[in-house]
């Protein structure tokens, strides 16, 4: 199966403060808020949802293509990105704006406070995923993940007017749409992605519960953080799987860009959901034990153990053959 990855490709700068970003919010001052953070650490990273996602799937084998808007500075992260076997065919590259930048604190508690520069992203609803299609690279699955909105609603129309399974990962846009825009995004997606936060969010701003939203899409997969994800689909029982326990956590940045390239990966070798949750888990721990969303290196047998102490060995075994496939 053929992936593409629709959505940002950034540069992440990660700054980590020592203390509580709580206890420097007063309640009576809240609406004038002033606050400036001395942090300890700075890593400037290379990110963005779709390019994290990719490069998880490059990590575990596949050869996936992202599709993206970026700017005149991305030759050194293009580079890093083919070295990590992601098929760049699908980036457009701005002549007038710099590669959008993702700005964050990350507190002792694991608490963040970030701000996006949107950038070249801006202009990645000019890209046609027809075009694409049409040049012998049509893709199997289309992951529509955060990227500039209209973009996102271009690239979901697109997917159904080519007839291309489509996932459906609005996550943090969410907040900049609308209820009409959130009920185009989803209708008719494969799988729709989002964290338990965004899932009542979703509920709220489509004016839809969850037994209608499942009657309008596939598989909804939600992570739940440290208790794992949920995984319902319609007429069908929830199906909860645990997190893997004892999780190191160095930076939580992308731990669920890692989750969903493991789950894809997966699926993209016809294995049932519950192994597909089971390896998006694994993977996610590796990342997060790492600063930033593209320094974990993922050895598949590493990840066969990570699965096997986690799950048990029928779960590894499910596991083992895509694995040494992909190895």
């Amino acid at each position: 199966m053929r992936i593409a990855v629709t959505g940002s490709i950034a540069t992440d700068h990660l700054m980590v403060f020592p203390g509580r970003i709580a206890d420097q919010l007063l309640p009576d001052q809240l609406a004038h808020v002033s606050l400036s953070f001395l942090v300890d650490r700075l890593d400037v990273r290379r990110g963005g949802v779709a390019a994290n996602i990719a490069f998880g799937l490059g990590v575990l084998g596949l050869r996936p293509m992202l599709v993206g808007a970026v700017g005149s500075d991305f030759a050194e992260y293009e580079v890093w990105l083919k070295n990590h076997g992601v098929d760049t065919t699908g980036v457009l590259v701005s002549d007038r704006r710099q590669t959008a930048r993702f700005v964050c604190i990350t507190d002792e508690d694991a608490n963040q406070i970030a701000a996006f520069y949107t950038g070249a992203m801006a202009e990645a609803d000019e890209i046609d995923l027809r075009d694409l299609a049409s040049g012998g690279t049509r893709p199997d699955l289309v992951l529509v993940s955060p990227n500039d909105p209209a973009a996102m609603l271009r690239h979901t129309g697109d997917c159904r007017a080519l007839g291309i399974p489509f996932a459906a990962d609005p996550s943090q846009q969410l907040a900049r749409l609308d209820g009409d825009q959130v009920r185009d995004l989803i209708a008719g997606a494969a799988w729709l992605f989002t964290n338990e936060y965004e899932a009542g969010l979703l509920q709220e701003r489509t004016d839809r519960n969850r037994g209608e939203i499942l009657a309008s899409s596939g598989t909804w997969v939600t992570t739940l953080g440290e208790k794992g994800v949920r995984i319902d689909r319609a007429g069908q029982p929830t199906l909860t799987v645990p997190a893997i326990p004892d999780t190191e956590v160095a930076d939580p940045t992308g731990g669920g860009d890692a989750f969903r390239a493991g789950f894809l990966a997966a699926i993209a070798r016809r294995l049932p959901v519950e192994s597909a949750a089971q390896l998006g888990c694994a993977l996610a721990s590796v990342a997060l034990g790492t600063v930033g969303s593209q320094t974990y290196e993922a050895d598949l047998f590493d990840l066969l153990d990570i699965v096997k102490r986690a799950y048990g060995p029928d779960a590894a075994q499910r596991l083992a053959s895509m694995l040494k496939e992909l190895s």
